[in-house]
């Protein structure tokens, strides 16, 4: 906790924000997500359910649909009713805004960290693309989309092959990816550990540096996880991550548990101003104006 909190403190941390965060703003789930996609193809969601892992279906969804569009105008329109309200209710959201994360990359679509941001009144910069990341403005947390956003559906990481082609980690966002992980500690949120794009990611960050003649160097990593599970501590133990557990069975409240407690030990050892010594100026004598003389 001491060491990660210090690198936020200083300002050399980075966050990555999985879909477990948004869930506990009540957005719909893979299950819910793919049960809407078996309605609009006439198929019984259980049936549909059954065919295919989510990003096989989704796939085979755009392929007889011929566009992800309205699909992705769903997704929009139902995941931010009521979103201002649900973000400012969120104590994650405010929490993550007070960490003051100079760098905060997500693989979820929607708009809830632009919003904690705009709610709290904390400058943030979105990155979705290359052209976007000519338009950073200092001081200003960088929010980059990893997975895409919805105000371009080319960019949205949904379907099978797109999740494919994002594992290449070779296009602009992943250069700019690799070049911030070389320098900053990074903290994993939201994440399971069953999320093969996240394991991968992390498997190639430990790659990057294995080997390698300044592997001391290597800033740590840390993945906020559910329950204990000692097979994938040992596994992400090896891999160089310091794997954190909530505790308890709500992992909501473990999370924002945990969240507190980092903020509370950021806020230990910031330097705070030095107390004035100075007297006060002594306060002006009052004097009546003067009578002008005969």
């Amino acid at each position: 906790m001491k060491e990660l909190a210090k690198a936020i403190r200083a300002k050399n941390a980075m966050l990555f924000v999985g879909a477990g965060v948004s869930m506990n703003l009540g957005t719909p789930s893979w299950a819910e997500l793919t049960a809407h996609m078996a309605e609009r193809l006439g198929i019984a969601p259980d049936e549909f359910a059954r065919l295919g892992d989510p990003q096989t279906l989704a796939e085979y969804y755009a392929l007889e649909t011929g566009s992800l569009g309205p699909l992705r105008s769903w997704m929009d329109v139902a995941w931010h009713r009521d979103a201002v309200e649900r973000v400012r209710a969120s104590d994650i959201h405010r929490l993550i805004v007070e960490l003051g994360f100079p760098v905060i990359y997500t693989t979820n679509y929607d708009r809830y960290l632009e919003l904690a941001h705009e709610a709290h009144g904390a400058p943030y910069t979105k990155i979705a693309d290359i052209g976007a990341m000519t338009r950073t403005v200092p001081g200003a947390t960088q929010i980059v989309k990893f997975h895409g956003d919805f105000e371009d559906d080319r960019s949205i990481v949904l379907t099978e092959s797109s999740h494919f082609e994002r594992l290449s980690l070779e296009g602009p966002l992943d250069l700019k990816l690799r070049a911030d992980l070389i320098g900053r500690v990074a903290l994993f949120i939201g994440y399971s550990v069953s999320d093969v794009g996240v394991r991968y990611l992390i498997y190639r960050l430990h790659r990057m540096w294995s080997g390698s003649a300044a592997a001391q160097a290597r800033p740590p990593a840390y993945v906020f996880l559910g329950r204990p599970n000692p097979v994938q501590a040992r596994v992400l133990s090896s891999w160089g991550i310091v794997p954190v557990f909530a505790e308890g069975e709500d992992i909501g409240e473990g999370l924002k548990q945990f969240l507190e407690e980092l903020r509370t030990e950021v806020r230990r050892d910031e330097p705070r101003p030095e107390p004035d010594h100075r007297p006060a100026p002594a306060a002006k004598r009052k004097t009546s104006p003067k009578k002008p003389r005969r």
